[in-house]
């Protein structure tokens, strides 16, 4: 674990889908905050001098055999706290305080009633909030020493405050969108209540990254596998102004790539950035390993394995005879918590970026980003200075265009995919709705329609587009694109992409389908 010098909050997981939202909402307040599971070890938990700690919700109950427990280091610290739903139940139940199922389940907007408005978590708002309500359970009885500060029909105890401690608790959560000034209570919480100063900003962050990545390299060298994505084009910009010369990039160009991608990413990063920079050019051996392969999980294996064992061979000739030998990689906060490791320096074995290098390579990985979330990744390249198409540039999947022609990949089809989706995108930007969605390409259709172009008979090939409007990717809905920008697009695309005569548009939400079409 690391603490990177900043006053930090600790957020105690106990399970709630909206853990991740509660440290973005803390981000957005440029306050630093780490998530860690609730049993995490005491000492490095405190190992991050923690200002607060917030319990998040969970699905569990306080008072079932197996539930999650208050780690008993909060009972002997003077830190505030602030437990919300499941993490209120907690801090009430364990203080002598007694929590039951509710009379009624409360899931959705509800009303409180604001009983003390001179407490800190209230001080200047209105006396009657919308708040978000999700909870089976509820407290009954609160323990001694504690007040309540805020009520609803449903419950009667919607907020409540120790009297001798910094302690409080919400039974609604603050950090949805649907509690109207959920932001404002967690500002008080922050400032008012843990005396934060608010420096957690992109200029901030740049400044201690390059000197923990300088501490770590020394006298080292680095090699930074480079997609075209921002975590990896981030990563490497950082690492470039902490160690300049000692590290090398790696560019390896598929030919699944978008239409122009592989020029930007060498014109970027070689040309503009000044780094030294390794571009290959292995379309042919990429073509050649996906000859008769349809299946998309296929396609992602093979394409996977050949960039190892390509990225493998480049970084040999980079590192011989090195003692000190780094991999840059663009693992993001999201990552982390997702695989629940901290360690900053582990032996490279497998990873989702650069998997299946042999260990006795024995790299040692540098990660700048990984206490970062992706829009904060953005904010911190555009202090760096990397260009808006770059840093906001849509999601891409890893084995590019070969998961979107929905057949065998064949140089024919990959450029009359790259094609089309140039046009999708060109005109997205021009029409000014790029930046309005946030996802869009094309998908090459393994179906042939009957058209007729001129006086000529034509049987060719289906373009599908899909665009997405969605904050999190794991729902999303299509676009609603206006029609005569469809019908332009469309027009585009049969007119100029040769052996395509049909053009369709993707109208499905997610679930229950896909973003992607694979």
């Amino acid at each position: 674990m690391n603490n990177p010098g900043h006053e930090t909050i600790v957020i105690l997981d106990y399970g709630s889908q909206y853990t991740q939202l509660i440290a973005r909402r803390v981000r957005e307040l440029q306050v630093y905050c780490e998530i860690l599971p609730w049993d995490k070890p005491q000492a490095q938990v405190l190992a991050l001098a923690p200002r607060g700690f917030i319990l998040s919700g969970g699905p569990n109950s306080v008072y079932a055999p197996d539930a999650p427990t208050l780690p008993p280091y909060l009972l002997q610290t003077d830190v505030p706290v602030l437990g919300l739903c499941y993490g209120m139940q907690l801090m009430a139940h364990t203080l002598g305080g007694r929590v039951v199922p509710a009379d009624r389940r409360e899931y959705g907007a509800a009303q409180i009633r604001v009983l003390d408005p001179q407490s800190p978590l209230f001080v200047g708002l209105e006396n009657h909030l919308v708040v978000w309500m999700s909870h089976g359970d509820r407290v009954e009885t609160l323990p001694d020493g504690f007040d309540v500060i805020a009520t609803s029909d449903n419950t009667p105890f919607a907020a409540i405050a120790a009297r001798e401690r910094p302690w409080y608790g919400l039974q609604f959560h603050p950090e949805v969108q649907h509690t109207p000034q959920g932001g404002e209570i967690l500002r008080r919480f922050l400032f008012d209540v843990c005396h934060c100063s608010g420096d957690w900003t992109a200029g901030s962050f740049i400044r201690q990254a390059i000197e923990r990545i300088r501490a770590q390299v020394g006298d080292g060298v680095v090699v930074c596998g480079l997609s075209g994505g921002v975590d990896s084009a981030v990563t490497a910009t950082l690492i470039h102004r902490a160690v300049g010369d000692q590290l090398t990039c790696v560019y390896v160009n598929t030919g699944m790539m978008r239409k122009g991608e592989s020029e930007q990413v060498i014109s970027t990063f070689e040309r503009e950035q000044g780094m030294r920079l390794i571009a290959v050019d292995a379309t042919e051996e990429f073509l050649d390993a996906l000859t008769g392969v349809v299946d998309p999980e296929q396609k992602r294996r093979i394409i996977g394995e050949k960039f190892v064992r390509i990225f493998e061979r480049e970084s040999r000739r980079i590192v011989q005879g090195q003692t000190r030998k780094f991999l840059g990689q663009g693992t993001i906060y999201p990552d982390v918590i997702e695989s629940a490791g901290r360690s900053t320096a582990q032996r490279i074995k497998s990873h989702h970026n650069v998997g299946g290098l042999p260990a006795e390579m024995e790299f040692e990985l540098v990660e700048p980003l990984r206490d970062l979330f992706k829009d904060e990744v953005r904010r911190v390249g555009e202090a760096l200075g990397l260009g808006h198409e770059l840093i906001w540039r849509h999601p891409f999947p890893g084995p590019g265009l070969a998961v979107r022609v929905l057949s065998e990949v064949t140089w024919e089809r990959l450029e009359r995919l790259r094609e089309a989706d140039a046009i999708w995108i060109e005109e997205l930007r021009r029409a000014g709705l790029y930046d309005e969605v946030a996802q869009a390409f094309a998908v090459l259709l393994p179906v042939q329609t009957v058209g007729v172009m001129g006086d000529g008979r034509t049987y060719q090939q289906v373009v599908a587009l899909r665009a997405v409007i969605t904050d999190d990717f794991m729902t999303a809905t299509w676009a609603p694109l206006p029609h005569d920008f469809l019908a332009r697009v469309s027009n585009r695309i049969v007119n100029e992409v040769a052996g395509v005569n049909r053009v369709v548009y993707d109208i499905s939400t997610k679930p229950p389908a896909t973003i992607e079409w694979e």
